[in-house]
């Protein structure tokens, strides 16, 4: 889940699929010129047939032709504005890369949900809307509506327009709903910075020269291949705890290499692996055809991934002749980002609980974020509960987890170490108030929420493993995430917070806690990123999450 290409591909074409299923007029035609195409628009027991130059016209000018105005009446402001948006968008997509993803079973199931906008009996289908979104991708201004209709292997369709909205009204519901509730408690965010007289700047490197460490472990009995780099300076102590790190779906172990060099500046050993069978390698395999994108058992297999890493660390503290003695196993930390959130939830004691989503995945799956699909692939394992809690984790650090499904009700209670959440408000990826928002509540204290007002899912990666900043052609870049130098002082902060919360497990506790307040939060913030820490959610603020839930079931 962490958005690598296939991810980023698929988040954009879930996007614009959106936009031609609910915003538009969607479809049409392929080989034939634009004024020969026709989209047949049907509302309730009217049709109207609109040609591609019509609707070039209003992407235009904004301005409904005339032949158009009557049946445009119809619709509501709100259905023109998003008409018109839509028409007006385009998204560069690889072309490979897209066709490949659509030819997943996720990307199937996306297509399926949406052709019941296009009703088949009119020409619609799986295969039609995949040739027109591969041949419109190759535009020059990438994917449009437009582009898609221009595509389409006919030269009339005919569009539902009644469930097109409904269509789209649904998109990534919880995303929109975490928009809803930002705009709801934003006069309760209003804060003022507060001056603070601070020892140090815990975000600065510290004055250890880092050192990394490539392994290539093998988990002989799970046939699991497990690279891993640990980094570690002179000045590391069995005094301070081992940090291990879990990175995203279809990610690398670098995901976070900007936090492992400072922590470990400050003496830290951290470990950051690589979980076979939900990496990059992995996920590029499963594109081709030659591998499952997300096989079930890996949700088992992560926390395990972890747990084998910390026995074999364990090994290099008695026999590694940099590291002899410096590795405390048994006071570790773990830090996950996305998928890698919820592996270091289970590691923390929070116990899957799959019978309601058993049940949930069995629906459309229209409406879902990426991140409850990707949770919908636990569905398929055989229990109903399952506690993956390693005891040797003292402290656990979730950002951006998925964690609205996998856990049930009453799973995340089950957790039995300090916690500290973030969470980002425009991450569509996994949306703060269905993924950690809601779920805070349930996690016992102590524990720390973390917000990051406007930052998005890759906002706390590292910059080399950030696709937004590399702007590589063959990324499929959207422009939607907030990176690079755009998302420093929330990599900035990262490092402190971070830095702070394994400091609690030192004799140095006292030093940080002043970085674990809300006050430092607001004084780290800036106009751009507002950022806020609390440790429970005010009754107010609560009673405003479970009504925004309860409107997303």
């Amino acid at each position: 889940m962490s958005i690598r290409p296939a991810f980023r591909w698929f988040s954009s074409v879930a996007s614009v699929l959106g936009s031609i299923a609910m915003d538009t007029f969607s479809a049409v035609t392929s080989t034939v010129k634009p004024a020969e195409t026709v989209v047949v628009v049907r509302k309730g027991i009217l049709k109207l047939s609109i040609s591609v130059a019509d609707l070039r016209e209003l992407a235009e000018t904004g301005k409904v032709p005339e032949k158009l105005q009557a049946y445009a009446n119809l619709l509501s402001s709100e259905q023109r504005s998003k008409i018109f948006r839509a028409l007006q968008a385009k998204i560069p997509l690889n072309v490979v890369g897209l066709s490949n993803l659509l030819n997943t079973g996720i990307g199937t199931a996306i297509l399926t949900d949406l052709t019941t906008v296009i009703p088949r009996r009119d020409g619609g289908g799986v295969e039609a809307l995949r040739s027109a979104l591969v041949q419109g991708a190759k535009a020059p201004e990438g994917l449009s509506v437009l582009s898609f209709i221009e595509s389409y292997p006919s030269s009339r369709l005919v569009v539902d327009l009644d469930r097109a909205f409904a269509v789209l009204g649904n998109l990534n519901v919880s995303f929109w709903q975490t928009q809803r509730f930002m705009t709801a408690i934003a006069p309760q965010l209003a804060a003022v910075k507060p001056a603070l007289n601070l020892p140090f700047d815990p975000s600065q490197r510290g004055p250890n020269g880092v050192r990394v460490r490539a392994l290539d472990l093998n988990d002989s009995a799970r046939n699991r291949p497990i690279p891993v780099d640990v980094y570690w300076s002179r000045a590391a102590t069995a005094d301070k705890p081992t940090i291990v790190f879990s990175h995203g779906l279809g990610s690398v172990r670098t995901d976070l290499r900007y936090l492992a060099e400072h922590l470990a500046s400050h003496g830290y050993v951290v470990a950051a692996l690589e979980h076979p069978g939900s990496n990059e390698t992995n996920t590029n395999a499963a594109i081709a055809g030659k591998s499952t994108l997300l096989a079930p058992q890996e949700f088992l297999d992560r926390p395990k991934d972890i747990s084998f890493v910390l026995d074999e660390l364990t090994k290099l503290n008695q026999t590694d002749d940099n590291l002899q003695g410096k590795i405390a196993i048994d006071r570790s930390v773990i830090i996950g980002y996305s998928f890698g959130g919820a592996t270091a939830l289970s590691l923390a004691g929070a116990e899957l609980q799959l019978s309601g989503l058993k049940q949930r995945c069995q629906g459309d799956l229209i409406g879902f974020s990426l991140g409850e699909g990707i949770q919908c692939a636990a569905a398929a394992l055989p229990e109903e509960r399952y506690q993956l809690r390693d005891a040797r984790i003292k402290r656990a650090i979730a950002m951006n987890p998925i964690a609205s499904l996998l856990f049930g009700e009453t799973g995340l209670s089950a957790i039995q170490i300090p916690t500290l959440i973030v969470a980002s408000s425009a991450d569509k990826t996994t949306p703060a108030l269905a993924e950690q928002i809601a779920s805070f509540p349930k996690i016992p204290s102590p524990k720390w929420l973390v917000g990051f007002v406007g930052g998005t899912h890759l906002s706390v990666k590292d910059p080399s493993t950030t696709l937004d900043q590399v702007r590589r052609p063959s990324t499929g870049i959207t422009g939607d995430e907030l990176v690079g130098d755009q998302a420093v002082s929330i990599r900035n902060y990262i490092k402190a917070v971070s830095l702070a919360t394994v400091a609690q497990l030192t004799a140095e506790a006292d030093k940080y806690a002043v970085f674990l307040t809300s006050e430092y939060a607001q004084f780290a913030s800036t106009p751009a990123i507002p950022v806020r820490l609390v440790t429970e959610i005010s009754p107010e603020i609560n009673a405003v999450v479970q009504t925004f839930i309860q409107g997303n079931k």
